[in-house]
């Protein structure tokens, strides 16, 4: 077994968040678990979001990553009939937490999110990774923009409107 083999995988500091909503702007919030040491203090730590996820590669396209964790933790093929990925060309720029800081390289402190929204058709069906998530809820997007943990999160629903208006 090479040296290669056994150094650790660290995450890409590039991930998306994907927004998740209907023609009539219901967004889709998925109730993370930190799960057992994600969390360090305060593990099973509770929070609604929307979909997020790093690339898997460092050449890996935006669009595939957000296509791939769209799929990966809701089940929905965001390339299906009546659904329309948007790349909002926007990103965030944000210090990763404390606790999340030992999956990345050592020196490693900040992350970019790359912003997009999926429109869905109503009624659309959602089955959660059970390993990342414990429940989803449709709301309002205004209602959901409250409910997020995370501030660039919520932020990204309160501009919902401005971006999937045609």
């Amino acid at each position: 077994m090479s040296a290669l083999a056994d150094a650790p995988r660290w995450k890409i500091p590039q991930s998306v968040l994907v927004v998740i909503h209907t023609p009539d702007l219901q967004v889709l919030l998925l109730r993370r678990t930190g799960g057992t040491g994600e969390t360090g203090e305060g593990a099973h730590v509770e929070f609604w979001q929307s979909v997020t996820g790093s690339k898997d590669a460092v050449d890996e396209a935006f669009a595939l990553t957000a296509h791939r964790e769209v799929l990966e933790e809701t089940g929905i093929d965001s390339a299906g009939e009546g659904c329309r990925l948007i790349d909002w060309n926007l990103e965030n720029v944000y210090s990763i937490y404390p606790q999340w800081l030992h999956r990345y390289e050592p020196g490693v402190r900040e992350n970019v999110e790359r912003i997009f929204s999926l429109e869905v058709p109503a009624g659309t069906p959602v089955l959660l990774n059970p390993r990342e998530h414990t429940a989803y809820e449709w709301w309002d997007w205004r209602e959901a923009a409250d409910r997020c943990y995370s501030s660039s999160n919520s932020e990204a629903i309160l501009w919902l409107p401005r971006f999937v208006r045609r």
